[in-house]
């Protein structure tokens, strides 16, 4: 054990890295131990979000048009792209480094104090933002709930209003193999007495029978709200109030409007505490920005940034392609966690993609490019190899992204996707910008 406390936000990152034998432990005695050591609470509104697919954006859309309200934001949301501290937002803007360092330095007494406790890294750094949110002088606190729900590190906080956008398979070692099983799950944010909101159109029976078990005020997508629309806009209509030629969500996506309705019901049933105007509604909505998520960057080729890494998000991303129009040629930059449904991911998408350029990834989590291919190769052997289709691997996304920039025409189409580690790989310098000169043919 150290004898000194680290100086640096990387000086604590890699400490609570060393701390925990497990990446993951789930359960919150630990945490919830350390958390009162610290007497951490809340004094606003606090909106917990979960779901398999369509937290980020979500969160996104409740920050953007709690802004455009006047009302004072504080964001947690996991996992980064490029830098640690987009975990956390105040106000709209990313948390410097320094601002974070002495609610490490608390956690880490707290965490010592009468006798140790042991927190994994995600725990740690969890109530270390919790903490500085706390602290911040909010009008409301948004949480994304980062694996499950129930016991999940977010979970300590009572939420007054709880959010479930999707539910599908995904980390099943840790939620269960079917959707009752990750239902029952992502149900443990509700509260007793206070607002559900449930986005996923066909939820699992297991979400409802908890929200009727512990009496929580449960909005249904399709029978407590709702959203209609044509190509120029869309209206939402909840309990007692309705939104009407609303224009399409700045987030781009056909899975986007359902997200956005899951924020006006939770906006709606927190009227009281945090009244919004149809005015904050059209702005936020107008304004809010998200990377990675169905990021299209325009240019010669396009290219387009999804964190789709699961096969209902990959599904999304393959819809949404699909709708983009025609291009010669697409070319996919792709990444992927071992622990992933990675044939049903690859099946997906695979027709639309002409060339892949699979990756290596910077944690032992993830499958190998070699790994990658060969998953590929097998999807190819049972379908027939009827398409003319290339592959080849990289040591690392931007080596990908650069090949798949020099074999790029100008009217080709790049897409990057998988895991976070891979789209934060091609953004670790900014967004790229492609251009035709610089591309052959």
């Amino acid at each position: 054990m150290e004898t000194t406390d680290p100086h640096t936000l990387e000086d604590w990152l890699a400490y609570c890295e060393r701390l925990h034998p497990k990446n993951i432990e789930l359960g919150l005695e630990r945490v919830r131990e350390v958390a009162e050591r610290l007497a951490l609470r809340f004094d606003c509104p606090v909106i917990t979000v979960a779901g398999t697919n369509g937290k980020g954006s979500t969160c996104a859309m409740l920050e953007a048009i709690a802004e455009q309200a006047g009302w004072r934001t504080g964001v947690f949301t996991s996992p980064h792209l490029v830098r640690f501290e987009e975990r956390c937002r105040v106000r709209g803007a990313t948390v410097a480094a320094a601002d974070l360092l002495p609610h490490f330095a608390a956690v880490e007494a707290a965490r010592r104090a009468p006798t140790p406790v042991a927190l994994t890294y995600f725990e740690f750094t969890t109530l270390a933002i919790l903490r500085l949110l706390a602290k911040a002088g909010l009008d409301v606190a948004i949480l994304e709930v980062g694996l499950g729900g129930r016991l999940d590190a977010t979970n300590i906080i009572d939420t007054d209003c709880a959010v479930i956008t999707s539910i599908d398979i995904d980390h099943a070692e840790f939620l269960g193999n079917d959707r009752e099983s990750i239902g029952r799950e992502k149900a443990g944010i509700m509260r007793p007495g206070r607002p559900a909101i449930v986005g996923d159109p066909v939820p699992p029976q297991s979400v409802l029978d908890h929200a009727a078990a512990i009496g929580a005020d449960l909005w249904r997508f399709g029978r407590d709200f709702n959203f209609s629309g044509d190509r120029q806009q869309w209206g939402w209509a909840g309990r007692g109030r309705r939104y009407a030629g609303l224009a399409y969500p700045s987030l781009r996506g056909a899975n986007q409007l359902i997200n956005a309705s899951g924020v006006l019901a939770a906006l709606e049933a927190l009227r009281d505490r945090l009244p919004v105007t149809a005015q904050a509604v059209r702005a936020g909505l107008g304004l809010v920005e998200l990377p990675g998520r169905f990021q299209i960057v325009p240019g010669q080729p396009v290219l387009v940034l999804d964190v789709a890494h699961n096969p209902h998000s990959v599904a999304a991303l393959t819809a949404n392609l699909d709708a983009m129009g025609f291009y010669p040629v697409t070319h996919a930059v792709f990444g992927a966690m071992a622990d992933k449904d990675l044939g049903p991911m690859l099946a997906k998408i695979q027709p639309l993609i002409d060339r892949w350029y699979f990756t290596d990834l910077p944690t032992p989590r993830a499958e190998t490019a070699s790994g990658l291919q060969q998953k590929w190769n097998a999807l190819q052997i049972v379908a027939g190899g009827r398409r003319d289709v290339v592959s080849a691997t990289f040591p690392n996304p931007q080596a990908a992204l650069d090949a798949a920039v020099a074999a790029a025409g100008p009217a080709d189409r790049i897409v990057v996707f998988g895991s976070f580690f891979t789209v934060g790989g091609v953004l670790q310098n900014g967004v790229p910008r492609l251009h035709a000169e610089h591309v052959g043919a």
